[in-house]
């Protein structure tokens, strides 16, 4: 019986790592999870171990898990007594199946597996591939729908002479039903972007994503500073400043600094050494008044931004009012903007707060838009 093309994929590739980038329905999953039971199936007693993973557990459970028994259960292969509910290991024909969220640190970084199957690896992050693919003696398979643009995947993945990339939509799936196809093939009309990704299996932009910057290299003739902007940072986080320019409706933002460790004296020299004098005004996190303090004192013009109710959402809403330019050199800067999102809930739904990651440059942004390029009204922020 004809199978899903990622099924052949899989069983006929023979370098270290798989990346199975594919739309919507195409049986990357399912194909990858029925090759790797045949494989046990072929090779009894043999000692393999094989992991499971994705972001968390629960998305696993309702994905691959279900997959697995459903596949155990078509082939009269499952055996309670096989079953460790409690870890949530199975051993087939002699060979271990282990599932494990990625923040399981104790099982990811513990003992060594024969393959690596990471379900929807764009949830993942390139540490967490490189532990994993440290602690693997075979095979990385992974698979995913390109709903991001940028990725470590295509960066630091795909390139590898040691990886082999495919590519599936639907049409490689042969047990799709003709509503499936239709409801599918109906996104062409409906959502030009989810058609490319679910449909076409081409990377898209997610709609989490929260910002669409564009690049520019020097700022047009009437560009006028409306200030800097400054978030804290220092073990964890970096510190960052940014200067943003206002031309008409379009904003021009510069990433000055982008650094951990820096101490408020050392904050203090860098903008020194940018240039700035007591007349440019710098809008900080008012989270740190002591370092606003301090920062003042070395001669400098800043000051706390101004938080209302629901600050970090009326920010954003400011920024949206202007079209985004990142400077071509600002390459933490631009990677925020790719990757600030909203965060979503168990089923997928956008929630109408974002993430808290990727914020430092957008931060500063922020507090420069919400503070000077909007109205106060009380502790109310109009636009």
């Amino acid at each position: 019986m004809k199978q899903p093309t990622t099924y052949y994929n899989v069983k006929q590739c023979d370098t270290r790592i798989q990346v199975h980038q594919g739309g919507t329905r195409s049986g990357k999953s399912f194909s990858i999870v029925t090759a790797l039971c045949e494989l046990c199936y072929a090779n009894p007693n043999s000692g393999l171990v094989i992991t499971v993973v994705r972001k968390s557990f629960p998305s696993l459970r309702g994905s691959i898990l279900r997959d697995f028994m459903e596949i155990l259960h078509r082939e009269d292969w499952y055996e309670e007594g096989n079953h460790n509910k409690t870890e949530q290991t199975y051993t087939l024909f002699g060979n271990m199946w282990e599932f494990i969220s990625a923040d399981d640190s104790q099982k990811v970084r513990g003992r060594k597996r024969s393959i690596a199957f990471l379900n929807e690896v764009n949830e993942l992050t390139l540490d967490f591939f490189r532990q994993i693919s440290l602690r693997t003696t075979w095979k990385i398979i992974m698979d995913y729908n390109p709903s991001d643009e940028y990725s470590f995947i295509y960066d630091d993945i795909i390139p590898r002479d040691d990886a082999t990339f495919f590519k599936t939509t639907y049409k490689d799936n042969p047990f799709l039903e003709q509503e499936v196809i239709e409801e599918i093939e109906r996104l062409k009309d409906t959502d030009e972007n989810y058609w490319r990704i679910y449909g076409l299996g081409e990377r898209g932009i997610s709609r989490e994503t929260i910002f669409q910057a564009v690049t520019y290299e020097e700022l047009p003739e009437g560009a006028k500073l409306v200030a800097y902007g400054l978030d804290w940072g220092y073990t964890n986080d970096p510190t960052a400043v940014v200067s943003v320019h206002l031309d008409d409706h379009c904003l021009y933002i510069r990433e000055l600094v982008y650094s951990g460790g820096l101490t408020n004296p050392d904050i203090a020299e860098r903008l020194r050494d940018l240039g700035l004098s007591r007349s440019d005004e710098i809008i900080a996190d008012s989270a740190e008044p002591k370092s606003i303090d301090e920062v003042h004192r070395e001669g400098f013009n800043i000051k706390p931004a101004r938080k209302g109710p629901d600050s970090i959402r009326l920010g954003i809403d400011a920024m949206r009012r202007y079209k985004l330019h990142v400077h071509v050199d600002s390459l933490n800067v631009q990677k925020e903007f790719r990757n600030y999102k909203w965060k979503t809930d168990k089923d997928g739904r956008m929630l109408n707060v974002p993430r808290d990651q990727f914020n430092h440059g957008v931060d500063a942004v922020r507090y420069v838009c919400l503070n000077k390029l909007t109205q106060k009204r009380g502790t109310y922020y109009l636009r």
